[in-house]
């Protein structure tokens, strides 16, 4: 049990790398337009965070696990230690990168080190939601525009209820993304875990209970939130004021998009629901929530015209999208082979 926390540990370090840097994508809009302060966001997001990792996170850790099945638990120790390092290596540059990129990544260094095929069909299947999930969230922003102007000219709300009733939207809208993302993306901390798990059942009161799995999911989401709580301001204040300057309404519909984005493809019920009735399924996969808001950003951008984005900020972060898994691979790989040769450890059965 002692070994475990101790190679959990890595676990721990990108759970608090993702709230340091998706951190920005749930409140980031909000607090760069001064309508919630920092402290309000950060508590929001922690505890929202954490239920839709304990309660919802289930369903796109299958998906990460068939990526490549990790036997060893030093193996998967080194896989997330891989990705959190590559995580803390692009927040200390600012830039908002997909942490499901860096799992991912990690994930193909350890195939490739322990010499295991790459299911390049589900590889392809979560490259392509890549591109999908901003087209995705930048077609909801849009929508949502429209649906907002049409809505706000029908009812001549007052500007003083106006920005009340945004200011309220953000907080809600905050605390769903936060609940989507702890539901779609502990899969990248927490996920390749699973398989080695030796935590117990935790009880809880009027006779409910949280089984091994969701007790490793709690410590994820735990870690999560000390992430947002100590290193994201930084990067909420470069996602909410430099990509664009926008308005309050404007932040609240990047802030849905994005949520809306991360819970269609963290939900079971409607992958379920849209086989059922034979439909093409959207994949439940861990999708960045870094490309899902700036994709809503840009979207509301290009209907005004385009002139207010900071195109340069965004070449940089689709700069770290492109390196974010490279990095990730060879990060892994070489750190692979000095666990197996320096320390003996065995990183793979």
């Amino acid at each position: 049990m002692l070994s475990f926390l101790v190679f959990l540990s890595s676990g721990l370090f990108l759970g608090w790398s993702l709230g340091a840097n998706d951190g920005a994508n749930l409140f980031g809009t909000a607090v760069g337009t001064k309508m919630v302060k920092f402290r309000t966001a950060a508590i929001i997001s922690s505890i929202f965070v954490t239920l839709g990792a304990v309660i919802a996170g289930s369903g796109t850790t299958e998906t990460i696990n068939k990526l490549g099945h990790i036997n060893a638990i030093a193996g998967a120790f080194m896989v997330v230690f891989a990705a959190a390092l590559t995580i803390y290596w692009m927040t200390k540059a600012r830039i908002s990168v997909s942490t499901s990129q860096a799992i991912v990544g990690a994930i193909i260094g350890w195939n490739i080190y322990s010499a295991r095929p790459t299911d390049y069909s589900l590889l392809t299947t979560i490259a392509g939601t890549w591109i999908f999930c901003p087209i995705l969230s930048a077609i909801f922003a849009i929508i949502l525009y429209f649906f907002t102007k049409i809505v706000l000219k029908w009812c001549k709300i007052s500007l003083i209820r106006q920005d009340c009733y945004i200011r309220i939207g953000l907080i809600l809208a905050g605390a769903f993304a936060a609940y989507a993302l702890g539901a779609n993306n502990i899969a990248n901390v927490m996920g390749v875990f699973t398989g080695s798990n030796m935590l117990n059942a935790l009880p809880l009161p009027f006779g409910l209970s949280l089984s091994p799995t969701q007790v490793l999911f709690l410590i994820g989401g735990i870690a999560i939130s000390v992430g947002i709580f100590t290193y994201s301001k930084a990067t909420m204040n470069a996602v909410g004021r430099d990509i664009m300057q926008m308005s309050p309404t404007a932040a609240w519909i990047v802030v849905v998009a994005q949520s809306l984005v991360l819970f269609v493809f963290a939900s079971p019920n409607l992958h379920n629901f849209l086989i059922s009735h034979n439909l093409p399924a959207i994949p439940l996969v861990p999708v960045s929530s870094s490309q899902a808001v700036i994709g809503a950003v840009m979207g509301i951008g290009l209907l005004k015209g385009g002139n207010g984005i900071n195109w340069k900020l965004i070449g940089r972060i689709i700069i770290g999208w492109v390196a974010t898994p490279a990095i990730a691979t060879l990060v892994c790989y070489i750190s692979l082979f000095v666990l197996a040769n320096v320390f003996n450890l065995t990183v793979y059965n």
